[in-house]
């Protein structure tokens, strides 16, 4: 799929306001401060594009930040799009994503998902891992991110179940310890929305 350009790119990449991305944008209503990019050509997307193609309209270190909501578990080939995504971003530039978390039931009726996300599934991205006392292998990559924030979100359309959930996600983000103990020990008791992350490329 050849990608379909809407605005002036260059205009934008060179221009003194911050170069911000949304991936997978979808029917949102539009923020003229950020570049929308979807396959699909709905109202407000600036430029159609098959991201499993990566982002080969932007040079490298030209982005200032990168959002996706529940998008990257639409995607084959994650790794690639990662690569991609730390290639156009600027050395200070970072990313901020929203993924579901693999314990939350209602992800897995949408048959558009490929894939699901736990609490080190960032950190095979990362060669400067956090503090996790679980380690997981950094030699997949040669590019890498690091995490700057995680928070394991909980959330339920049941007006009471959201209230408890939004208690258990405070007591579940006090720090690392508690997230890697909810994971292993409670996580298909209590199951997580998803996972909001901030990432941010190093080179």
């Amino acid at each position: 799929m050849k990608p379909i350009i809407k605005i002036n790119l260059d205009a934008k990449i060179n221009s003194h306001e911050p170069m911000i991305l949304e991936l997978g944008s979808g029917n949102k209503k539009p923020d003229h401060s950020r570049v929308y990019i979807d396959r699909l050509e709905l109202p407000g997307v600036d430029i159609i594009a098959n991201l499993e193609d990566g982002l080969p309209f932007l040079p490298d270190n030209s982005v200032d930040a990168i959002y996706s909501n529940s998008f990257l578990e639409h995607i084959n080939n994650l790794e690639f799009l990662m690569y991609e995504i730390w290639r156009v971003l600027k050395p200070n530039g970072q990313k901020y994503v929203f993924v579901p978390h693999f314990s939350n039931p209602y992800y897995y009726s949408d048959y558009a998902h490929h894939r699901f996300f736990g609490l080190y599934s960032f950190e095979y991205f990362s060669k400067s891992q956090t503090s996790y006392k679980r380690k997981v292998p950094d030699f997949y990559h040669q590019f890498s991110f690091h995490t700057e924030k995680l928070t394991l979100v909980f959330n339920s359309p049941w007006r009471t179940r959201k209230i408890i959930k939004k208690f258990a996600q405070k007591i579940f983000n006090i720090n690392n310890k508690w997230q890697e103990f909810y994971e292993e020990n409670l996580c298909y008791l209590i199951p997580c929305y998803g996972i909001q992350a901030i990432l941010k490329p190093e080179k």
